[in-house]
């Protein structure tokens, strides 16, 4: 990876969130624990120099590639056509901003497998999960400290709106640590494994863009209750007093203790 950085002329920057694994034994770790099926077609986000990429093609899947980099976009067929020439044909490469591609780009991949740029990881997660339906799990490499977001669970220090969030498209847990002696250069920061499945959100009458209001209100207060961090989202006190009846949620809660269901419900009671 080096060598071919090298000869591209490539550094990586902060800009893009570049920290390229340079390990085999984690990528092969990567994949395997992604749990993919035989001939899954895997979404990668920020493949880099490649190397991810190579061990999915490696195992048979088809990898559609998504590289914000033109350098990058443009030398990735090149190098599994030189590494693995056997399975260029199962690449596909986008040149592109992950948080503006659709199913009209990437298609319908069944997996997401990548590490993920971290100064973007959550809205990049959160966009593939809200445009591609054919999405159904994934396993991805971010923050340490963003793995313990996207995975907490009410009543955790560390829930709040990118765990209520990535709560409504899928269960999400953590799926292991990453040393930082794998990355080029390496960060200052842990890396862990994150893993999601697929599931079908609450069921409600509200939008999701209603459901994700309320979360975006009750963690904007932290500290307070559920029913004054939500004050401004519905000024309406007699309203948003009626709202806590129907929904039968305790107003003195703080918003750290709800789970999406219940964000699903306080949404769908404020629409009558």
């Amino acid at each position: 990876m080096r060598s071919l950085a090298a000869s591209l002329g490539v550094r990586p920057t902060k800009q893009r969130g570049q920290n390229f694994v340079i390990d085999p034994n984690t990528v092969r770790r990567i994949v395997k624990a992604a749990s993919l099926a035989a001939g899954e077609t895997v979404l990668e986000v920020g493949p880099g120099l490649g190397s991810l990429t190579l061990a999915l093609l490696a195992e048979g899947h088809k990898v559609t590639a998504v590289e914000i980099d033109p350098l990058l976009a443009s030398a990735l067929p090149s190098t599994i056509a030189s590494y693995a020439p056997e399975q260029a044909k199962d690449l596909t490469v986008i040149e592109a901003d992950a948080m503006t591609v659709g199913p009209d780009e990437i298609g319908t991949p069944t997996a997401c497998v990548a590490n993920l740029p971290y100064n973007v990881a959550v809205p990049v997660l959160l966009h593939l999960l809200e445009v591609s339906d054919s999405l159904r799990h994934g396993l991805v490499m971010v923050q340490s400290e963003v793995a313990d977001r996207l995975a907490a669970g009410p009543g955790s220090r560390t829930y709040g709106v990118p765990s209520a969030k990535a709560a409504w498209y899928a269960e999400v847990r953590r799926a292991g640590p990453i040393g930082r002696n794998v990355f080029w250069p390496a960060p200052n920061v842990d890396s862990g494994l994150v893993a999601f499945e697929r599931r079908e959100p609450p069921v409600t009458a509200a939008s999701r863009e209603e459901v994700f209001a309320v979360i975006e209100a009750a963690f904007s207060q932290r500290r307070k209750t559920i029913r004054s961090a939500l004050s401004r989202w519905l000024p309406d006190r007699e309203r948003l007093d009626d709202v806590f009846r129907r929904t039968g949620i305790d107003p003195k809660l703080r918003g750290e203790m709800l789970g999406i269901t219940e964000f699903a419900a306080l949404a769908d009671a404020a629409r009558h």
